[in-house]
């Protein structure tokens, strides 16, 4: 109990505001009196039932820095803290203020098991409860119809049946469909599941989740009349109908605007193709070489099951020994793609890709490391290949192909470049060679200057003992642009080897920016908290820069100790900007800034001059009556628990 005290005891209404938000915050308000079983757990957090349209289970916690953990049940929860929420934190502020004792929740109390029971598993439940009653009822209504039939005669089923029939033309196309599968006759079924298939796959295929309505073709015949096909040996028409629904259902998936439902439902139509591919008359070669196309040009994954199929082991080394001979072909019919043609390109890897894909499978796996280095420079798949090399072991030919491929793509492909620079940089990780991944951390930094690549280059320079030269190095680059050279002397030294490839100086991320960079210097002597350098830096930005407050915020949160009235002209500066958009969202948003000014005057005993700020922006913005509540609310702020 104490501990939840002090948790609310620092919290005021401004804080409450500031994180939930005007709107929320006084609808909060309104609804404290809905708060019902009002109660704690172990660690602090509050938890109640807040009634409203429904009744809702609503938890809370206060984390720290102004942040609150909470959950609801609301519609509302999703989107961020709800009224239920903010009426949950004033009603037990209230109750510690009369000194009322907020009692422990019992686990077992259906309040603790609809707040933080796992929803997963409540709908797990759910659904299975749901499937067993269908079940039940399904088993009583097949027993009431069986008892109900044994007693008609075969005369009045059949009048049954007929009327039926005629009432129904569902039942009387599953009757006739029935017919057809029970007599082998199935010309008819599939000329009227040919028409099914077109007729859905021309159909606008959208859905519309806000609204909830739209046109999602259903499948659900053709799935279970393919099956039933299949069910019945008639395989090769299955897999007829199939390349018909390959061809218009991916033209209508391509099209379709339903969040993938209509891609779902075909795909599962294909995985009953899929299953009759190993049964129909082709021979295996030919199924395999279906296979292998259909999986080429599956753009929108409808053939997922496709690989299962061709793990099937009736498909022997020598039926992929054909498939490779196959894709040899095309591959050597494809032409070699035009230089940046990205499309091509993409497709004559994917060919190659399955060609060593099939000498694997085949057991000609020598093949597969002279077909990536004569693919390599045409399919940019030099990645590929590397890595096939270093499983092999060949370790030199894996070094050399990642500095080749580097130079003949970081002009036009630079992120293959960084990859094998990346790759470059693991190996030498795994040789031990810590100077070489020093530099290579080096030219990420000079090639993408940031506070995230700058603390990678210390952590690895400083296992190799040269930090304080290759910082200089980084920060003199910042400064000036200039790279530091190698064996050099003074400031402009620079310790590290040169790394097998790099970017050329010319074509730097940061060339065309300008120097120095004020803002990453600003950023690192903060991470190094060197707050005077941090200072002058930031009042040099100032001059020249024309927009934007993100380091701003940064540096007066970092010296609001160190330098408070460099945080104060920021926070003000920034609140003054907000103030002239002249918009409520931005006046509260502005008081975020307000606040922490008000913290930092009164950490140095200086409540006058905040005072003094309140009245200028009153008298000088006197006009904004939205604004004048926000100051209202900074003025006669006051804590949840007095």
């Amino acid at each position: 109990m104490q501990s939840l005290r002090k948790m609310l005891e620092g919290i005021t209404h401004e804080d409450l505001r500031q994180w939930a938000g005007s709107k929320i915050f006084n609808r909060g308000k309104d609804y404290v009196p809905c708060v019902s079983h009002l109660s704690r757990t172990e660690d602090g957090t509050l938890v109640a039932w807040v009634s409203g349209t429904d009744e809702y289970a609503t938890s809370v916690r206060y984390e720290d820095l102004d942040e609150f953990d909470f959950d609801c049940t609301c519609p509302y929860d999703d989107w961020g803290p709800c009224k239920h929420v903010v009426a949950v934190l004033l009603a037990a502020a209230g109750e510690l203020k009369r000194n009322r004792e907020i009692p422990l929740l019992d686990p077992d109390d259906d309040l603790y098991l609809e707040a933080f029971e796992d929803d997963d598993h409540d709908w797990m439940e759910e659904d299975q409860d749901q499937n067993d009653a269908c079940v039940r009822l399904g088993e009583k209504t097949s027993s009431e119809f069986e008892k109900l039939l044994r007693e008609k005669s075969r005369d009045e089923l059949q009048a049954l049946l007929i009327e039926l029939a005629l009432d129904y033309p569902e039942v009387s196309r599953r009757l006739r469909d029935t017919a057809q599968l029970e007599s082998g006759q199935i010309d008819k079924l599939v000329r009227s599941l040919r028409k099914e298939i077109r007729s859905l796959t021309s159909e606008d295929a959208w859905y519309n989740p806000w609204k909830h309505e739209g046109n999602l073709p259903d499948y659900s015949y053709v799935s279970e009349q393919l099956q039933a096909l299949l069910d019945k040996g008639h395989a090769d028409a299955v897999f007829e109908l199939g390349g018909e629904l390959w061809e218009h259902g991916s033209r209508q998936v391509e099209e379709s605007d339903d969040e993938g439902e209509t891609a779902l439902a075909i795909a599962g139509c294909l995985d009953i193709v899929l299953q009759a591919v190993p049964r129909t008359r082709l021979s295996p070669v030919e199924q395999l070489v279906w296979l292998v196309e259909h999986e080429l040009n599956d753009e929108y994954g409808l053939l997922s099951g496709a690989e299962a199929v061709m793990n099937d082991p009736r498909y022997t080394q020598e039926n992929w020994r054909e498939v490779a001979l196959t894709l040899e072909t095309r591959l050597r019919d494809m032409g070699i793609p035009e230089n940046g043609c990205f499309s091509s390109t993409y497709r004559r890897e994917r060919v190659m890709t399955w060609l060593c894909n099939a000498y694997s499978r085949s057991g000609e796996e020598q093949k597969i490391i002279p077909l990536l280095e004569r693919e390599a420079d045409c399919c940019r798949s030099y990645d590929m290949l590397v890595k096939t090399l270093l499983e092999s072991g060949e370790r030199g030919r894996a070094r050399q192909w990642c500095i080749k491929g580097f130079h003949k793509t970081f002009e036009d492909a630079p992120g293959i470049a960084g990859d094998l620079q990346k790759r470059l940089r693991q190996m030498a990780e795994e040789d031990g060679n810590l100077d070489l991944v020093a530099a290579y951390r080096g030219a990420d930094f000079f090639g993408s200057p940031s506070e995230q690549t700058y603390v990678k280059l210390r952590h690895a320079a400083e296992k190799v003992k040269v930090w304080p030269a290759v910082r200089d190095g980084a920060l003199g680059f910042l400064q000036t642009g200039k790279y530091p050279e190698p064996g050099g002397k003074g400031k402009n030294s620079w310790p590290l080897p040169e790394p097998e490839v790099k970017q050329p100086e010319s074509k730097g991320k940061f060339r065309m920016t300008g120097f120095p960079h004020r803002e990453l210097l600003i950023e690192i002597a903060i991470l190094e908290k060197r707050h005077d350098d941090a200072v002058a830096i930031y009042q040099e930005l100032k001059k020249t820069r024309r927009w934007g407050w993100g380091i701003d915020e940064r540096l007066a949160k970092a010296v609001a100790a160190s330098h408070p009235d460099v945080a104060l002209q920021i926070w003000q500066s920034i609140a003054e900007q907000l103030i002239g958009q002249v918009k409520p969202k931005a006046y509260q948003e502005a008081a975020g800034y307000l606040r922490q000014m008000h913290k930092a005057y009164k950490q140095t005993g200086r409540l006058a001059d905040w005072k003094s700020l309140i009245l200028q922006l009153r008298t000088q913005h006197k006009a904004k009556r939205r604004l004048m509540e926000v100051l209202d609310g900074l003025e006669n702020d006051r804590k949840l628990i007095d």
